[in-house]
């Protein structure tokens, strides 16, 4: 038997985050394919703000909704939590692809990220980010400098397949034309997808889904959020800001952000002591949807935590009746 001392296991804060996610999802659920973007997102975000009172934690929003004038969105620099307990970073989407939840598309999720005070990259006016995401078997032959195919390649290679076996996550805009060209002619499979910049990196990384590499310039606020999780469930993302506007470059360059440094998940979130929570709001192949019946819900979430490794997967089920006796949010 050893004698080494075992450090006592602390609070897994994710356990307490995902009562928020859950609370947004069901408040914008509600909103699904309803054509109403700013409705569901509104709801998700009045619900957040609630449930993170609950949480003794002393939080300062490092990745929200922009800056305070637009509130009530959950803004940089709001302050969130008890005020009692740790001093963190949070990071916050409490829709991630409103337009997948406004046109009841899958993947829509509600979402949040912890990690110690300073260890979270502020991106300040930076909006996009190119990013590369792979599983850990691949996390070592990435390069963002590399051509498409080559990438590709190397990804086949470490993963034990053949490049026409890949599947490369995309999402479907004007700016990655040339992107899914190159793609094809490499021979690699593609899924893509309108939003889910968060999702579409956690598919990358998780060796359990069909989805084995994200490639292409996504959010620059979803980059953050996803290094929270992939913290836990290993893999890597590189990414380099990717202004998509000369006002958003000149911005950029303003505020000091080298637009050639390439990050990686230990840079953008310096601490492995993460947290995160992520609750699917409609359906799809990353996490199944709110399902509501004449008396409550049913909600299905991902918890995970950086320094155990510990990933979860949580089916809780919701009595809309006990819990407007002490909550305000709206269900029904």
């Amino acid at each position: 038997m050893s004698n080494q001392r075992q450090e006592a296991p602390d609070r897994n804060l994710a356990l307490e985050l995902v009562r928020v996610t859950e609370a947004a999802a069901m408040a914008a659920g509600r909103w699904l394919g309803k054509g109403q973007r700013k409705s569901g997102d509104q709801a998700a975000v009045e619900a957040m703000r609630l449930f993170f009172r609950t949480i003794d934690i002393d939080g300062t929003v490092i990745i929200g909704e922009g800056e305070k004038d637009k509130a009530p969105m959950l803004y940089n620099g709001e302050r969130v939590g008890s005020g009692q307990g740790p001093a963190v970073d949070v990071a916050v989407d409490p829709v991630e692809g409103t337009n997948l939840l406004a046109l009841g598309r899958p993947n829509a999720i509600a979402v949040v990220g912890l990690a110690p005070t300073g260890s979270m990259v502020d991106p300040g006016p930076s909006y996009y980010m190119q990013k590369l995401a792979v599983p850990a078997a691949a996390a070592d032959v990435i390069d963002l400098d590399a051509p498409v195919a080559e990438n590709l390649k190397r990804t086949a290679r470490a993963l034990e397949k053949d490049v026409e076996d890949l599947v490369v996550f995309v999402l479907d805009k004007p700016r990655h034309q040339e992107l899914i060209a190159r793609i094809r002619q490499a021979g690699a499979r593609i899924q893509l997808h309108t939003d889910g910049d968060v999702a579409g990196a956690l598919m990358a990384v998780d060796p359990h889904s069909e989805v084995d590499i994200m490639m292409g310039t996504g959010g620059t606020p979803e980059g953050v959020l996803a290094a929270c999780a992939i913290r836990s469930i290993g893999g890597q993302m590189l990414a380099r800001i990717d202004p998509q506007s000369d006002l958003e470059r000149s911005n950029v360059i303003e505020a000091g952000i080298d637009l050639k440094q390439i990050l990686s998940i230990e840079t953008l979130v310096s601490s492995n002591n993460t947290f995160f929570a992520a609750t699917g709001l409609s359906g799809g192949t990353f996490l199944r949807g709110v399902e509501y019946s004449g008396k409550g819900a049913t909600t299905h979430s991902l918890v995970m935590r950086g320094r155990s490794g510990t990933v979860r997967y949580i089916r809780s089920t919701h009595c809309f009746e006990k819990l407007s006796q002490y909550s305000s949010v709206a269900y029904g």
